[in-house]
């Protein structure tokens, strides 16, 4: 069994933003009680204890930004933005959300940890440098990649974002810089309507963003087969030195923000995939982040499958929670890949070998 850090907080389950808001915090409340009972089976828990500085949050934000959303902390209601509320604790909570990344790093940096999944809200893919959005108050793995490359000298960090919804905020962190490998397979059209497989970056950046824009539907082949063909072999070709997942669970069958197909099994194999190639590749370090994930049983079934490869052994939990042998062995095999597929790959020939 690996030493896998689970960051989780009370404090994530204060950030409210109110009456029958998607991003309730009742969401990651059945998480955190079955994760109670499999601590017992010796996983290593890692409380949240470190909040972002204003420094640390200055490395992908800015100070109007931060000034607005700490503006809201003790007050019973705000509005970021058309889709984003606070609630008194909600600034807290951001700042130990983006810290439990921080702390992270510095954990596997400091090889105190094989690998971690931080269940932390409220999310951040979608936090813009200038303002918060889309249930986001600042991009949590944003700022731990900046830190990352800042505090500890790393040259190469891929992220790889498989929610539902592009990540929009993390890509426009990293666009101009060759520093940051952004992956992001998502839903299209959906919110915020942005991560075409156009955009590949600028400058230095060129070819260092990657967009999979795929119409709803796909399911755990389709999925499996962009990781075989594409995902895998840009991974392996970049060689980074750390990789950050944005973990959303909304493109589980059934929940109610996209019409895909994943189940447990596709999200272990994704997961599967990663933490294979950090082996390889960067001394197994890796951290996931939780984003989106709107149906209860998706995003339980789905953590823990993908808890299941971090910690490398079956979990016990009373539902399905990881991949079977069977299972794997047909998400390996490669297949013609979909037609928006093939529009990525035929981009990506430009940067990458495929």
């Amino acid at each position: 069994m690996r030493k896998t850090a689970i960051f989780r907080s009370k404090l994530f389950q204060e950030h409210d933003p109110g009456f029958d808001h998607l991003d309730s915090p009742e969401r990651v409340a059945p998480l955190f009680f079955t994760l109670d009972e499999l601590a017992k089976n010796n996983l290593f828990i890692e409380p949240s204890t470190t909040k972002a500085s204003r420094e640390t949050l200055l490395l992908n934000h800015s100070p109007q930004q931060i000034d607005k959303a700490a503006a809201t902390a003790g007050k019973i209601f705000s509005v970021l933005n058309e889709d984003t509320f606070t609630s008194p604790k909600s600034y807290e909570a951001a700042c130990f959300a983006a810290g439990s990344l921080v702390g992270g790093i510095d954990l596997l940096m400091n090889r105190e940890i094989a690998n971690g999944l931080a269940l932390v809200r409220p999310p951040g893919h979608h936090a813009e440098k200038d303002c918060s959005m889309g249930f986001c108050l600042f991009n949590n793995i944003a700022v731990a990649a900046h830190h990352a490359l800042k505090r500890h000298g790393l040259k190469r960090v891929m992220i790889v974002d498989w929610d539902v919804h592009h990540g929009n905020g993390t890509q426009n962190s990293f666009f101009n810089t060759e520093e940051v490998l952004f992956v992001s397979i998502h839903e299209s059209p959906l919110f915020p309507g942005t991560g075409s497989h156009l955009e590949t970056g600028v400058g230095s950046g060129e070819g260092y963003t990657l967009n999979i824009p795929l119409p709803g539907g796909q399911g755990d082949l389709e999925y499996a087969n962009i990781f075989n063909t594409l995902i895998l072999p840009v991974g392996h070709q970049y060689r980074p030195e750390i990789i950050l997942v944005s973990a959303g669970f909304d493109g589980y069958h059934g929940d109610c923000v996209s019409s895909m197909r994943l189940t447990h099994q596709g999200f272990g194999y994704m997961a599967k995939v990663l933490v294979e190639l950090a082996e390889k590749i960067c001394s197994g370090r890796i951290l996931f982040i939780l984003e989106g994930g709107y149906n209860p049983a998706g995003l339980r079934e789905g953590v823990f499958a993908v808890l299941s490869e971090l910690v490398g052994e079956r979990l016990t939990t009373p539902f399905p929670s990881f991949l079977d042998e069977e299972t794997e062995a047909i998400l390996r095999k490669e297949r013609a890949p979909h037609p928006a597929v093939e529009r990525v790959r035929d981009i990506a020939k430009r940067y990458w070998k495929m």
